[in-house]
């Protein structure tokens, strides 16, 4: 109860703070700035403060202060937007304001500070202001351009989180190594936070990216235990599920191992489901011994649930099909699915490798024929009798027939992957 009536708190003092101004005719002498001159903090600061104990509570899982931060965010927005210009003379107040629309409040905000002019807002300040003001925008390259030489440590410690947020979210694509030490910085600087728990959500996928798989399985792992109930979960869990389609677990025992003690901090049934999401990825990019173990996994976990036994089964024989000593038995599971439980595209999964399980089979058969037709033609080079033209046609017949199996392969392999 305690993590969710903290945003309560801080909406109906804030509140109350917004009705006394509204009494007060628009005077300056509220509620809320009696109280923040008590303790000598600027208005603008103590503002953001409450936003930001709100918005953390969102991070553990609050529905309330998720639904309420609309509010306390349109009210903000309006405070500072008839705030005195002599406010913005102050260096932290302007640091706030920038903080607020990081935070999602109102960019106008950053023009009328712009607006104002060097007179009243020190050029010192004016980087950070059309820096953050072009990031919300969408203008990267202005924003890398404004932001790529602020220090994120010499701001105050939300405030430099959140410009590092940002910082790492410009240089992604172009310096993933910049980006992942730039989200080791927020974490540092935030713990506990929204900023933590964005960081995490963001880094999970850039250590992916760059094959960490230390780094990306103690990420992940992390967020799960502690920021499994965010409202913004979910779009973890789609990275997650992103990154685990790109890796090979099979390549070392170590890998698959730290993914099941990562995924054992998940609900059985949404274990159930990444550990069948990962397979079907393994099979698409031949990852099959990874496909192997993701589908066993998967199905220990369907108990009565028809539909994700059968899919396991047929990642499992799917990912079987290419090995000799275990292709009858693949077959065998595939032919005895189900497939009217199946989603369209495991239909078309299973015909593919039904097909190509047919074709491989096909190409032993080929080649014995091959090497029978071919013993008179042994005879004959040993006895010196000369050779006939049935040799390049048993050869032709052979290169035929590894052809039409390549074609076939080619062939299910785009099946599998539209």
């Amino acid at each position: 109860m305690k993590g969710r009536s903290l945003p309560l708190i801080a909406i109906s003092v804030f509140l109350g703070a917004g009705a006394a101004l509204a009494e007060s005719g628009g005077h300056s002498e509220t509620i809320a700035e009696q109280k923040v001159e008590a303790i000598a903090v600027p208005v603008p600061v103590q503002l953001v403060r409450t936003l930001h104990l709100m918005q953390d509570q969102i991070a553990v899982g609050s529905t309330e202060a998720h639904a309420a931060q609309r509010g306390l965010l349109g009210i903000l927005d309006d405070r500072f937007m008839n705030l005195e210009p002599d406010t913005w003379r102050t260096s932290k107040n302007v640091q706030a304001a920038v903080s607020l629309v990081l935070s999602g409040g109102n960019p106008s905000i950053l023009r009328k500070l712009l607006e104002l002019g060097s007179s009243v807002v020190a050029d010192s300040d004016r980087p950070l202001i059309e820096g953050a003001l072009a990031y919300v925008e969408g203008r990267e390259e202005a924003a890398q351009g404004l932001l790529a030489s602020l220090d994120p440590r010499s701001l105050p410690p939300m405030l430099g989180a959140q410009l590092a947020l940002a910082q790492s979210a410009l240089v992604v694509r172009k310096n993933a190594a910049k980006s992942d030490e730039l989200l080791d910085f927020v974490r540092l600087q935030a713990p506990g936070t929204l900023l933590e728990e964005a960081a995490l959500r963001r880094q999970v996928f850039v250590a992916s990216q760059t094959d960490k798989m230390e780094k990306f399985q103690a990420l992940a792992t992390d967020y799960l235990r502690r920021y499994r109930h965010s409202i913004y979960a979910g779009n973890f869990r789609q990275r997650l599920a992103s990154a685990l389609t790109r890796v090979d677990f099979g390549k070392e025992a170590s890998r698959f191992d730290g993914l099941v003690a990562m995924m054992a901090e998940l609900e059985p049934e949404a274990r159930r489901d990444l550990y069948l999401l990962a397979s079907r990825s393994s099979i698409e990019q031949g990852f099959t011994t990874s496909a192997q173990l993701l589908a066993d996994k998967a199905r220990e976990l369907a108990g009565s649930d028809q539909a994700s036994g059968a899919r396991a089964t047929l990642y499992r024989a799917a990912s079987l099909i290419t090995s000799p000593q275990f292709i009858d038995g693949a077959v065998s599971d595939l032919r005895s699915i189900d497939r009217s439980i199946l989603a369209a595209g495991d239909v078309s999964l299973l015909d593919s490798a039904l097909a190509m399980a047919d074709q491989i089979r096909r190409v032993p058969e080929a080649q014995s024929r091959q090497a029978s037709s071919a013993k008179p033609e042994v005879a004959r080079v040993a006895t010196g009798v000369p050779a006939t033209a049935s040799a390049p046609a048993q050869g032709l017949e052979q290169l035929q027939a590894l052809s039409k199996a390549r074609d076939a392969l080619s062939r299910v392999d785009k099946l599998i992957k539209n």
